[in-house]
């Protein structure tokens, strides 16, 4: 996937969410333990969304490549981001999010890690 396809979809996503009441913290957060795609607020929680993005399901679902090697790169990351910004994780509520998008078809699975 070409990284312009990747922004176009975690722009998707970021409006999807959006509509569905959700606030935009940050995209594309960078840690030494790997990158986070979107950081969001849903209330009073903080949702780290990850974006997966295929132009068909011909070679598979896009949510079938979030692999457990994948949530615990961004377990890291999101915890480097948490101490980033002085957020203690024990009193933070916290989330980890997939948007699976394949073609036009958008999937959100809530609190998968």
């Amino acid at each position: 996937m070409s990284t312009n396809q990747g922004n176009a979809a975690e722009e998707r996503a970021v409006e999807y969410l959006e509509e569905q009441g959700l606030s935009l913290c940050c995209r594309n957060y960078r840690t030494r333990r790997g990158e986070l795609d979107i950081v969001m607020e849903d209330g009073q929680t903080l949702v780290c969304v990850e974006v997966k993005y295929r132009k068909s399901r011909q070679f598979g679902h896009a949510v079938e490549f979030v692999t457990a090697k994948k949530l615990q790169r961004i377990q890291a990351a999101f915890s480097v981001y948490l101490l980033d910004n002085n957020l203690n994780p024990a009193s933070t509520s916290l989330r980890i999010d997939v948007v699976a998008i394949d073609g036009s078809t958008i999937q959100w699975l809530k609190n998968i890690g």
